[in-house]
């Protein structure tokens, strides 16, 4: 059978898709970041309008009101943010000698000098590259300036135009085609909404749980680390083992062998895992997401080990894309070969 001209299409489109985000990843951080913001805030925009708003009024409510939350939460915490990180950075060293010394003293290691040489090797390097990224971060601070200014352009942008851009594209759909086409972008946008806001949410209320409950057992970096541990909380499992393994590290260079204490940052995120699986993703994500956690995860290590950190970004809704469309595939498959060979 010919293929009809909306496969070479659809095909055309994805090359250049592919194409752009090999070639012009650099500049296109801040678009993405503009509208999956526009795209968050459109049901809100959609609401006002209900409520016999104009669009673009209903656009700059919302965008002065995010302003002002963002710079409230930037203001309040940012400074204490910065603050711990700086004071993180200078006892470094500190912590890598206390370290080293209790290696040096254990009477397993003793036994093991290479394995005692090995571990400080390990623990300077790593203390070595975590200082190199930081610095490294504070050397982009212009790439985060364009970042803040071109991302709330783009989003205010791209939620003003929201309606008129997806009512264009569905003028664009073939006839025949079209009920399946909005069909499969119906079924899309209910997974990318439930997961992509849900999972934001959660991602945020775990960040509050655990640098106050790191800060409460007294880490000195507990809001690095418990921040750092929640925003890559949307990576199944990711955000808890990394946040775990860097606060005993902490720990065991601020407090040394204190067992209680370890135990207490341990448990910190031993309660945030329970209060996530039991609570927060049940109620703020829920079921019919229909992403797995292992697909998730293969999802975001493909895209981005293809695309970089804009492959992260994208890689959730490709996911959500792919599954749609490989289960409607089954579903055609199984109609049209399975039940429909059981019938003749």
């Amino acid at each position: 059978m010919k293929p009809s001209p909306l496969i070479w299409i659809m095909l055309g489109a994805a090359v250049l898709v592919i194409v752009a985000l090999v070639r012009l990843s650099d500049i296109l951080l801040p678009f993405v970041l503009g509208f999956t913001l526009a795209y968050f805030l459109d049901p809100l925009a959609d609401r006002l309008e209900r409520g016999g708003l104009p669009r673009l009024v209903a656009t700059n409510i919302i965008t002065v009101a995010f302003g002002i939350l963002l710079l409230a939460a930037l203001v309040v915490g940012l400074p204490a943010l910065a603050a711990e990180l700086g004071a993180m950075v200078e006892r470094i060293p500190v912590y890598t000698q206390r370290l080293e010394s209790w290696m040096a003293g254990n009477r397993i290691l003793n036994e093991n000098p290479d394995a005692v040489n090995a571990l400080v090797e390990a623990v300077r390097g790593s203390a070595r590259s975590f200082a190199a990224n930081i610095l490294l971060t504070g050397l982009s601070v212009l790439n985060v300036l364009a970042l803040v200014i071109i991302t709330p352009v783009v989003a205010v942008y791209m939620l003003n135009d929201w309606d008129r851009m997806v009512d264009q594209l569905d003028r664009l759909l073939p006839k025949a085609q079209a009920p399946q086409v909005r069909m499969l972008a119906a079924q899309i946008d209910e997974i990318l909404a439930g997961f992509v806001r849900g999972q934001i949410t959660v991602c945020v209320l775990l960040g509050v749980f655990y640098a106050t409950g790191l800060s409460l057992v007294g880490l000195d970096a507990g809001i690095v680390v418990g921040v750092t541990a929640g925003l890559t909380s949307f990576i199944p499992y990711v955000g808890a083992v990394f946040g775990v393994t860097l606060g005993l590290a902490m720990g065991l260079g601020q407090f040394g062998v204190e067992y209680v204490v370890l135990a207490q940052i341990a448990g910190v995120f031993v309660v945030g895992q329970f209060l996530e699986g039991n609570l927060l993703t049940p109620r703020l994500v829920g079921d019919r997401v229909r992403l797995h956690p292992v697909w998730v995860i293969f999802a975001l290590l493909a895209m981005g080990q293809l695309f970089g950190f804009i492959g992260l970004l994208l890689a959730i809704p490709v996911a959500a894309a792919a599954g749609v469309l490989v289960r409607y595939a089954i579903t055609l498959y199984m109609r049209e070969y399975v039940e429909g060979s059981g019938e003749g």
